[in-house]
Protein backbone atom coordinates (compact mmCIF):
# COMPACT_ATOMS: atom_id res chain seq x y z
CA UNK A 1 0.00 0.00 0.00
CA UNK A 2 1.10 3.76 -0.57
CA UNK A 3 3.06 5.34 2.27
CA UNK A 4 3.58 2.14 4.53
CA UNK A 5 7.01 1.63 5.53
CA UNK A 6 8.42 -2.10 5.02
CA UNK A 7 9.74 -3.51 7.60
CA UNK A 8 12.32 -6.66 7.38
CA UNK A 9 10.83 -9.39 9.80
CA UNK A 10 12.94 -9.86 13.02
CA UNK A 11 13.73 -13.34 14.29
CA UNK A 12 11.68 -14.86 17.25
CA UNK A 13 13.73 -14.14 20.29
CA UNK A 14 14.37 -17.90 21.32
CA UNK A 15 12.79 -18.65 25.13
CA UNK A 16 15.50 -18.74 27.82
CA UNK A 17 16.18 -22.34 28.35
CA UNK A 18 19.87 -21.96 29.77
CA UNK A 19 19.97 -23.63 32.62
CA UNK A 20 21.97 -21.79 35.71
CA UNK A 21 25.84 -22.23 35.47
CA UNK A 22 27.41 -24.64 37.41
CA UNK A 23 29.42 -23.30 40.47
CA UNK A 24 33.01 -23.12 39.98
CA UNK A 25 34.72 -26.27 41.48
CA UNK A 26 36.66 -27.09 44.66
CA UNK A 27 40.49 -26.84 43.98
CA UNK A 28 42.15 -28.03 47.04
CA UNK A 29 45.63 -26.35 46.29
CA UNK A 30 44.26 -23.35 45.50
CA UNK A 31 42.22 -22.78 48.80
CA UNK A 32 45.08 -24.17 50.82
CA UNK A 33 47.57 -21.58 48.90
CA UNK A 34 45.08 -18.48 50.15
CA UNK A 35 44.57 -20.25 53.35
CA UNK A 36 48.46 -19.73 53.57
CA UNK A 37 49.71 -16.25 51.97
CA UNK A 38 46.43 -14.03 53.00
CA UNK A 39 46.80 -14.20 56.78
CA UNK A 40 50.76 -14.47 56.51
CA UNK A 41 50.17 -10.87 54.28
CA UNK A 42 48.06 -9.19 56.35
CA UNK A 43 49.67 -10.28 59.87
CA UNK A 44 52.75 -9.28 58.30
CA UNK A 45 51.83 -6.00 57.20
CA UNK A 46 50.71 -5.21 60.48
CA UNK A 47 53.70 -7.22 62.02
CA UNK A 48 55.64 -4.30 59.87
CA UNK A 49 53.16 -1.08 60.48
CA UNK A 50 52.91 -1.86 64.56
CA UNK A 51 56.66 -2.49 64.87
CA UNK A 52 56.11 -5.84 66.67
CA UNK A 53 58.91 -8.65 65.29
CA UNK A 54 57.31 -11.60 66.71
CA UNK A 55 53.87 -10.67 64.85
CA UNK A 56 56.28 -10.10 61.90
CA UNK A 57 57.50 -14.09 62.47
CA UNK A 58 54.37 -15.21 63.62
CA UNK A 59 52.77 -14.25 60.63
CA UNK A 60 54.47 -17.08 58.00
CA UNK A 61 54.84 -19.42 60.91
CA UNK A 62 52.21 -20.45 63.33
CA UNK A 63 49.13 -17.70 61.93
CA UNK A 64 50.05 -18.97 58.32
CA UNK A 65 50.99 -22.33 58.88
CA UNK A 66 47.84 -23.59 60.92
CA UNK A 67 45.46 -21.53 58.14
CA UNK A 68 47.22 -24.19 55.60
CA UNK A 69 46.94 -27.24 57.71
CA UNK A 70 43.62 -26.86 58.32
CA UNK A 71 42.35 -26.01 55.30
CA UNK A 72 44.34 -29.06 54.33
CA UNK A 73 42.60 -31.34 56.57
CA UNK A 74 38.93 -29.87 56.36
CA UNK A 75 39.42 -29.14 52.69
CA UNK A 76 40.30 -33.06 51.74
CA UNK A 77 37.70 -34.38 54.16
CA UNK A 78 35.21 -32.35 52.72
CA UNK A 79 36.22 -33.31 49.17
CA UNK A 80 35.93 -37.40 50.05
CA UNK A 81 31.73 -36.79 51.54
CA UNK A 82 29.44 -38.73 49.53
CA UNK A 83 27.24 -37.31 47.72
CA UNK A 84 24.10 -36.11 49.95
CA UNK A 85 25.74 -36.20 52.90
CA UNK A 86 24.32 -34.08 55.67
CA UNK A 87 27.07 -31.21 55.34
CA UNK A 88 26.14 -31.06 51.40
CA UNK A 89 22.28 -30.80 52.93
CA UNK A 90 22.62 -28.59 55.62
CA UNK A 91 22.62 -24.33 55.39
CA UNK A 92 26.06 -22.72 54.18
CA UNK A 93 26.45 -20.05 56.59
CA UNK A 94 25.48 -22.99 59.44
CA UNK A 95 27.85 -25.50 58.15
CA UNK A 96 30.70 -22.65 57.64
CA UNK A 97 30.20 -21.50 61.48
CA UNK A 98 30.07 -24.92 62.84
CA UNK A 99 33.59 -26.11 61.43
CA UNK A 100 35.14 -22.53 62.69
CA UNK A 101 34.02 -23.37 65.66
CA UNK A 102 35.28 -26.88 65.47
CA UNK A 103 38.46 -26.04 64.71
CA UNK A 104 38.62 -23.20 66.56
CA UNK A 105 37.80 -25.46 69.88
CA UNK A 106 40.32 -27.97 68.44
CA UNK A 107 43.55 -25.61 67.29
CA UNK A 108 42.51 -24.06 71.07
CA UNK A 109 43.25 -27.02 72.71
CA UNK A 110 46.78 -27.58 71.00
CA UNK A 111 47.64 -24.08 71.79
CA UNK A 112 47.02 -24.40 75.47
CA UNK A 113 48.76 -27.23 75.19
CA UNK A 114 52.16 -25.46 73.44
CA UNK A 115 51.44 -22.70 75.96
CA UNK A 116 51.98 -24.87 78.95
CA UNK A 117 54.63 -27.51 77.64
CA UNK A 118 57.41 -25.70 74.98
CA UNK A 119 58.58 -23.26 77.67
CA UNK A 120 59.68 -26.22 79.67
CA UNK A 121 62.35 -26.77 77.01
CA UNK A 122 66.09 -24.84 77.51
CA UNK A 123 65.88 -23.00 73.62
CA UNK A 124 61.89 -22.07 74.00
CA UNK A 125 62.17 -20.93 77.78
CA UNK A 126 62.85 -17.36 77.12
CA UNK A 127 60.91 -17.44 73.67
CA UNK A 128 57.76 -15.56 73.61
CA UNK A 129 56.35 -17.56 70.66
CA UNK A 130 55.15 -20.64 72.95
CA UNK A 131 52.60 -17.53 74.60
CA UNK A 132 51.36 -16.43 71.48
CA UNK A 133 50.26 -20.41 70.31
CA UNK A 134 46.69 -20.25 72.64
CA UNK A 135 45.97 -17.15 70.21
CA UNK A 136 47.35 -17.61 67.25
CA UNK A 137 46.04 -20.77 66.99
CA UNK A 138 42.17 -21.02 67.19
CA UNK A 139 42.03 -17.52 65.51
CA UNK A 140 43.55 -19.08 62.65
CA UNK A 141 41.84 -22.19 62.93
CA UNK A 142 38.56 -20.81 62.85
CA UNK A 143 39.04 -18.38 60.08
CA UNK A 144 40.18 -21.05 57.65
CA UNK A 145 37.51 -23.71 58.78
CA UNK A 146 35.03 -21.55 58.17
CA UNK A 147 36.26 -20.15 54.51
CA UNK A 148 37.12 -23.41 53.44
CA UNK A 149 34.14 -24.93 54.25
CA UNK A 150 31.83 -21.72 52.87
CA UNK A 151 33.65 -22.33 49.91
CA UNK A 152 33.27 -25.97 49.20
CA UNK A 153 29.31 -25.15 50.27
CA UNK A 154 29.25 -22.71 47.55
CA UNK A 155 30.78 -25.49 44.62
CA UNK A 156 28.34 -27.69 45.33
CA UNK A 157 25.82 -27.66 42.90
CA UNK A 158 22.25 -26.85 44.59
CA UNK A 159 19.22 -29.27 44.97
CA UNK A 160 15.85 -27.87 44.32
CA UNK A 161 13.56 -29.34 47.33
CA UNK A 162 10.52 -31.53 46.25
CA UNK A 163 7.04 -29.95 46.95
Amino acid sequence: MPGETLQKPTAPTPPDTTAPAAPPPFVLWREVLVSYAMPSVMAGISGFASGQPELRIAAFTTIGGTSALVATIIGARHRRRRAGSWVERGPRLLLSLLFGIGAAALALGVGMAGWQLLPRIPALADSPWPGRLRFDLPISAAIAGTMVTWRWRASRPRRRRAR
